[in-house]
Parts: structure tokens; sequence; C-alpha cells
């Protein structure tokens, strides 16, 4: 449990900080100088909410012609993230990370931005893994489709403070239920959570229909991928059971009115958020048994509680 999910000393989850947080978008002509199978790796795995966000912007913004989407795969018995096929000769994440001379204390997390280098660099470099970070880098990054920006100017501060309320709250605030290790830690992270959604609810339903306003931004990329395993993991297997999702109606809705966008659903993968959370996560699930359920679509539309 410790090395899963560290705490403090009053039993609360502490997620370790990311150690690569430099990530700088290589000079445009040099990406233009490269061949294809020259261009950045972006490394995510299906099942991580983190790695999500970053798909997301790839994905909306059109990145793959500028960088090569690579996704992981969880090796339960070596507790590690398997690169099948291997990148640049490398079966593992962890070993790209030494590839790259990361130092061996540095864990190997998705996502993850390399470098592979091109024709003024011979060695791969780790531009980044602080998903928080990438998903404003990868909104920087030159794109053909332009007219997408998610995270404009005159939105930035807002975008911020929705970043510096759900972070700890909600996307962390779900592992601090989970892996809370007595009562007055779960009873706090719950609180929190829940309060959290509420004035997302109350914000969506003065100004909607997304977080900033308008238009879609990263607030609202960085907060889908938590609300959307929702149903299937967090409520569930977390414990973040304390109300149901869809007695928030507005951002009941303004889930549905992410999902019904065609690059948002391919990111979606309800068997792998299964697959893995259960049978990977073997303090809250010991038997290893992954559940049934219904249909992410089902959840997501279901039309009693489309209120």
């Amino acid at each position: 449990m410790n090395g899963l999910a560290p705490a403090n000393r009053d039993g609360e989850y502490a997620r370790p900080a990311s150690q690569h947080q430099e990530a700088k978008i290589p000079h445009e002509d040099c990406l233009n100088e490269r061949s294809p199978n020259q261009l950045p790796y972006l490394i995510i795995g299906r099942s991580c909410p983190w790695a999500h966000r970053t798909w997301l912007v790839h994905k909306l913004r059109k990145l793959e012609p500028r960088i090569t989407l690579i996704i992981a795969r969880v090796d339960k018995k070596a507790g590690r993230w398997k690169l099948d096929p291997p990148c640049l000769g490398c079966d593992s994440l962890l070993a790209l990370y030494q590839l790259c001379g990361s130092p061996p204390n540095h864990r190997a997390t998705v996502p993850s931005l390399i470098d592979p280098g091109g024709p003024s660099s011979k060695s791969p470099t780790l531009l980044g893994n602080e998903s928080a970070q990438l998903v404003e880098v990868l909104n920087q990054w030159p794109s053909a489709n332009k007219k997408v920006d998610l995270q404009p100017d005159a939105l930035n501060e807002e975008i911020k403070r929705w970043q510096h309320l759900l972070q700890p709250t909600v996307n962390d605030g779900v592992y601090r239920c989970g892996f809370a290790r007595n009562q007055s830690a779960y009873d706090k992270a719950i609180r929190e959570l829940f309060s959290a959604l509420k004035q997302v609810d109350k914000s969506l339903a003065k100004k909607g229909p997304w977080l900033c306003g308008k238009r879609l931004t990263l607030a609202d990329l960085r907060l889908f991928p938590t609300l959307i395993r929702w149903e299937m993991v967090y409520m569930p297997l977390f414990k973040c059971s304390k109300e149901p999702l869809w007695s928030f109606p507005y951002l009941w809705r303004w889930r549905q009115r992410l999902f019904a966008i065609p690059e948002v659903a391919e990111t979606c993968d309800p068997k792998a958020w299964r697959e893995d959370y259960y049978g990977a996560l073997f303090p809250l699930n010991p038997s290893n048994i992954v559940p049934t359920g219904p249909d992410l679509e089902e959840i997501v539309n279901h039309p009693a509680h489309n209120i």
C-alpha cells in the first residue's frame, strides 16, 4: 500500500510529485526537418486519467501528424507500463526513461512526452511527464488545426482557478477517498470532493455550457477524465458514493455534451478502465475480480437522469 498509495501522518493519500516538469516545445523548424519516425512521442495508458487529459488535447488539436501517440499497457505482474511493440528498443516505460538519462529513482509514469532525437540531436530526451503542464504544452504545439485554442489568453486566469480548485479536491480527491488510511482522512476527502462538485454545478448553472462559459477549455479537459470514470470506478471502488453524479444536473449535462464530441468519445475505453483498476489495485480489490456493468453510453445518456 505504501508503494501504491503513500500517505501522510494523518492517513491522507499524498500523491508523489512528478519529477519532470520542464517540458518545452522543440523549435518548429527542427520539427519540420524530421522524418515521421523522428517525431516526438506522447506515451499514454488507456486507463490512466492523467494521461487521458493529454490524449484529449492530442485528439482535439489533431496533433497526429506532429506527435506520435503510443499506448502503453499495464504489466500487472511487474507493476509497470509495458511498451508493446517496443519503442526505441525499449519494452517498458522504465527502460525508456533510463535510455533518456532519467535517474534510477525517478518514477516512470504516463503521460510522458519523449523527443527521440532529430537531425541535430542523437539521444532521446524526456520532455516532461506532468499532465497538468503537458496539456498546456500540447495546446501550444504547432498544429495544422490552429483554430482550436484550449487556453485563450482572456480565460487563462479562470482556467488556473479551476485547476487550483479541482486538482486537489476532485482529480486527486477520488484517490484521497479510495486510499484513505482511516475514517477521518476519508471523511475529509469525501467532504471536499462533493463540495467542489457542488461549486462546479452552480457555476455551470450560471455561465455554462462549459466551465469557463461559451468556450471549451483545458479546465473541462482536466475534469472530464475523472468524471467519465465515475460510475464504473470511483463511485464503487473508491467509495465516492455520497451522492450519485446525476444529482448535479448541470454537471451531468456538461459530461453528456463532452462525451457527445466524437474525438472525446474515441478516447474513452471502459474495458481498459475496469480491467486495470479492478485487476491491478490489489489493496482495493484483493480478489482481482473484474465486475460487469452497463455500457458507458448507457450510463452517460440514461434517460432517467436527463433532468
